[in-house]
């Protein structure tokens, strides 16, 4: 999966403004407080103190002290564990929109992405912001993190830039891989039902008053993937306008596609629904959301 996002990233923002960001993040957070990773509280009251009657029966100062050495030894690994629930990757995050709304809302987020002009645009933002979100340039087929992650999220039709069901396959168990036990994965995906019958084919366009786009759509049924050629102008200078021309390649996918790779990951759908009404995915769902958890062994 070659960088996707190159010119056309110095105006992906303008674009997508009609983007409904602010619901994406408090969608994403209702999940997160719902079925998320849970803090342990329980496991931390009963296991993180040493009695009186314990302390009294230590004859032995040594033992006593290599207790209370366990004791802390304990509180930190709890705090990192902490850490990690709360760590939040966002796959494929663009020029990080999301990634930083979620950061302003106290989640320790990272983001990956395969487009380098994309994540510049993404770290000026967390510039702008002071977040300290981490920034990572990888292709999610190749994802190498430093630890595990409560929640994994993947919006804005990500995957569907995996064109192959073998090589999604894997993007999924690097995803259950990396997820803290119970962690979730929230992602959405463009379904085959809106390439075939709703843009396949289609021409769309949009004019502003400095950049404008057409886009082609050329859908093929028989391997699912849907070619598109965007070709862009932008204002520059004074009356100039630069031209240039992306081309993109997306797959589309049925729900009974969707899980199966997710379950064969390793993962168990817990919720799924259409992305645009919050209701039951139908036969005419365009986008679907799927909220999947890592099953504790």
């Amino acid at each position: 999966m070659s960088e996707s996002y190159t010119d056309f990233a110095t105006v992906y923002d303008k674009f997508m403004d009609n983007v409904p960001y602010e619901e994406w993040a408090e969608t994403i957070i209702d999940v997160m407080n719902r079925l998320g990773v849970s803090k342990l509280a329980a496991k931390k009251a009963t296991d993180g103190e040493i009695s009186v009657d314990e302390k009294a029966s230590m004859e032995d100062t040594d033992a006593f002290a290599e207790a209370l050495s366990e004791k802390a030894s304990e509180e930190v690994s709890e705090e990192i564990l902490d850490s990690e629930r709360n760590l939040v990757l966002d796959l494929g995050c663009g020029t990080g929109t999301l990634t930083e709304l979620l950061a302003s809302r106290g989640y320790d987020m990272i983001g990956v992405d395969n487009s380098m002009s994309m994540l510049e645009i993404a770290m000026q933002k967390r510039a702008q912001n002071k977040s300290g979100v981490l920034y990572l340039l990888q292709d999610m087929r190749e994802l190498d993190l430093y630890s595990t992650v409560g929640t994994v999220i993947s919006v804005c039709d990500s995957v569907n830039y995996i064109l192959e069901e073998d090589e999604l396959l894997e993007v999924f168990r690097s995803v259950n891989n990396y997820l803290f036990p119970g962690g979730l994965f929230i992602f959405d995906f463009n379904t085959d039902y809106k390439y075939r019958e709703v843009i396949g084919d289609a021409t769309i366009a949009e004019s502003r008053e400095d950049c404008s786009f057409i886009w082609d759509n050329y859908y093929d049924k028989e391997s699912g993937l849907n070619e598109y050629d965007l070709t862009i102008f932008v204002q520059e200078d004074g009356d100039l306008f630069r031209r240039f021309s992306e081309g993109h390649v997306q797959r589309g996918y049925t729900v009974e596609q969707m899980k199966r790779l997710v379950e064969q990951a390793g993962l168990k759908v817990i919720e799924i629904k259409d992305s645009d009404t919050g209701e039951a995915v139908t036969d005419t769902s365009e986008r679907v959301f799927v909220v999947a958890k890592e099953v504790i062994k």
